[in-house]
């Protein structure tokens, strides 16, 4: 009797957890099927190419496309290698448990913190103190400090992930510190990395809030390189800002789901680089 009570219960939460799981696929598949049949229609090539212009009479996101690359850009190449080292001081350096606790507890707490927040004070430091004004290098500098911790947190994850018999080895075959850090350490725990970097990258991609402070909502195209130079001190709505603009003061829904379609594409190809990058580096780490 009690075996068979052991099973029933035992069936009964599979059932729930299969329940569980298919609601949250269905769920994630019924919004993704929503805002395909809503923007799918207004996505063509003039819309990812063209600007939206009255006198032309066209509709197009391409200017906001260029914002958003060129913020993701520069937030990376800052903020990436900051995140990475900051992990390998707390990691492998710093001797004191004290300044450790003390450094992941203020990086735990940024996380936590309203991107509203941030933005308010990238305005302020970035936009009026450092005279940077509304500009993709304002906005891009407040999410360099949003990510950073993300970035930081997920880098030393992944390094307390190599076994310590690799960093022993390596020291005991005379090995240098930052040898071993480079050719060991990175390679194995290069796949945590990424997964830190990407989501870094989501963050930065769905953010809206703070760019609002800081960025900006201008959608012109740059003209050439100089230009392009030009645009990081200049404002700029990225995809997300532009939609929020769509659906709100503007009243364009359908422009609005089209930003969504797009923005739900380009983190189907973020997705899918992740698992290329992963597979590759586990296939590195298997050879250590």
């Amino acid at each position: 009797m009690a075996i068979n009570t052991r099973r029933i219960k035992g069936f009964g939460l599979r059932m729930l957890i299969y329940m569980c799981a298919s609601f949250s696929v269905l769920l994630l598949t019924l919004i993704i099927l929503y805002v395909l049949v809503k923007g799918i229609s207004i996505v063509n090539w003039s819309f990812l190419t063209s600007v939206t212009s009255v006198l032309k009479g066209t509709v197009g996101i391409a200017g906001n496309i260029i914002n958003t690359i060129l913020i993701i850009l520069i937030t990376m190449v800052i903020a990436t290698p900051l995140g990475i080292g900051s992990a390998i001081y707390l990691s492998e350096y710093a001797k004191s448990e004290k300044i450790v606790t003390l450094i992941e507890y203020a990086t735990e707490t940024l996380s936590g913190i309203p991107s509203i927040i941030f933005g308010l004070f990238g305005m302020m430091f970035f936009g009026e103190r450092l005279g940077l004004g509304y500009s993709l290098l304002t906005g891009s500098f407040t999410l360099i400090i949003m990510v950073l911790p993300l970035i930081t947190r997920n880098t030393q994850e992944a390094l307390k992930t190599v076994p310590d018999i690799y960093r022993s080895g390596a020291i005991g075959l005379g090995s240098g510190k930052w040898h071993m850090i480079r050719t060991i350490l990175l390679p194995y725990a290069m796949p945590g990395i990424i997964t830190g970097a990407i989501l870094a990258i989501g963050r930065i991609v769905g953010e809206s809030a703070a760019l609002l402070f800081t960025a900006g909502s201008a959608k012109q195209l740059p003209n050439g390189i100089k230009g392009l130079l030009d645009k990081m001190f200049q404002s700029g709505g990225t995809l997300t800002i532009q939609m929020y603009l769509s659906a709100t003061s503007e009243g364009d829904f359908e422009t609005a789901f089209g930003i969504a379609v797009v923005l739900l594409v380009l983190v189907l190809l973020i997705n899918l680089g992740t698992k290329v990058l992963i597979k590759y580096f586990d296939v590195t780490r298997k050879a250590l």
